[in-house]
């Protein structure tokens, strides 16, 4: 991950910076951009992501949207998950995701662990979702093949791939066996 540190980032500017085929994040003042995560990482996203966007979208609650969205926080910070839903209870009066960025945090935002995370950044993302009213967390860990749970910046759940995680509350009825974001390619 590479910081650049400038006084101002407008929206426009900042939506710009994704033609060069980098993801970044605006956080306190500085840029990040993100850097490339690897296939294993995208793989997991993908899957994940396909699976909540097509649940989702047939059960009409709400918008999921992918690593390239990001949302403006009451800091001004602009944070993107590696994967996001916003519930249709916020989406009221359109017919269509707003072109630019998404004022709020997402219902639910997972992570994935990328080899250029610290535990440092990725709490301070996760404290900072939940403080502007994130409901739900999922972290995903590939290497170690586990999956956290978060109801609040301290996570609740540690689940492997023995387990099952679900939507809860905020996707209802959405569930993936934990082992299917880790399983080997049987072809």
């Amino acid at each position: 991950m590479t910081t650049l540190t400038i006084k101002s980032c407008s929206d426009r500017e900042f939506m710009a910076l994704s033609k060069n085929g980098h993801n970044y994040e605006w956080v306190n003042g500085e840029l990040l951009d993100m850097g490339n995560s690897g296939m294993k990482h995208g793989g997991i996203g993908s899957f994940l992501g396909g699976l909540l966007a097509i649940y989702v979208r047939q059960n009409k609650l709400g918008i999921v949207c992918d690593y390239s969205t990001a949302f403006v926080l009451k800091t001004g910070n602009k944070r993107a998950p590696d994967i996001s839903f916003v519930a249709k209870e916020r989406l009221q009066g359109l017919k269509r995701p707003p072109r630019g960025l998404f004022r709020g945090s997402p219902d639910l935002a997972f992570e994935i662990i990328s080899p250029n995370n610290t535990v440092e950044e990725l709490h301070e993302k996760i404290v900072e979702y939940f403080d502007n009213e994130t409901r739900l967390l999922w972290v995903i860990h590939p290497d170690e093949k586990y999956l956290l749970i978060y109801h609040s910046p301290e996570p609740d759940r540690f689940l492997t791939s023995q387990d099952t995680f679900e939507g809860e509350a905020i996707v209802p009825g959405f569930s993936v066996a934990v082992a299917e974001l880790f399983e080997e390619w049987d072809f």
